[in-house]
C-alpha cells in the first residue's frame, strides 16, 4: 500500500545549470522574474536564485566552484536540467520516514539551508529516481 506524506505543499522545481544569469534570461522569455536576491550555500556548494511570476516557482542552481565535484555534478554531467521537486513538510522527520517506507533513499539528511532562513532541508531519492527536496515548515 502506498502512503502519502501528510500535509506536503509544493514549493518549487529545482533546475541545475552552469550559469544562473544565462539561465534566468531564458526563463525571462517565459515571463519569469527573480524572486528576491540570489544566495550562496557553502554547505551544499551551490549558488541559487528563485524565479517567480509564473507557475511553478523555479529555483536555479549552479555550483559555487564550476570545476569541483558537488551535488549538481551528476545532473550537469548528464545535461539534465530538472534537478528536484521541492515540498514544504509540516513534520520533516515524518515526511522522511514515510518516503523511506516507500523505498525512498535519504541522500542528504536534514541540514540548515540559507535559501530558507536556516530551516532544515533534506533530499530523498524516490524509487523512480526522482529527487525530492523536503523543506521544514518551521
Amino acid at each position: 500500500m502506498i502512503l502519502a506524506v501528510a500535509g506536503l505543499a509544493f514549493h518549487h522545481v529545482g533546475v541545475a545549470c552552469t550559469d544562473i544569469a544565462a539561465e534566468a534570461a531564458h526563463f525571462a522569455t517565459l515571463g519569469y522574474v527573480p524572486e528576491g536576491d540570489s544566495f550562496e550555500d557553502a554547505v551544499q556548494g551551490i549558488r541559487g536564485m528563485f524565479l517567480a511570476r509564473q507557475s511553478p516557482r523555479v529555483e536555479l542552481l549552479e555550483p559555487l566552484q564550476p570545476d569541483a565535484p558537488g551535488v549538481l555534478a551528476p545532473w550537469l554531467a548528464q545535461r539534465v536540467k530538472l534537478y528536484h521537486l521541492a515540498y514544504v513538510a509540516p513534520d520533516l522527520s515524518e515526511a522522511i520516514a514515510t518516503l523511506r517506507s516507500q523505498r525512498g533513499k535519504l541522500v542528504v539528511p536534514p541540514v540548515p539551508a540559507v535559501a530558507f532562513g536556516g530551516r532544515n532541508i533534506a533530499f530523498v531519492m524516490l524509487a523512480n529516481r526522482l529527487l525530492v527536496e523536503l523543506i521544514s515548515a518551521d
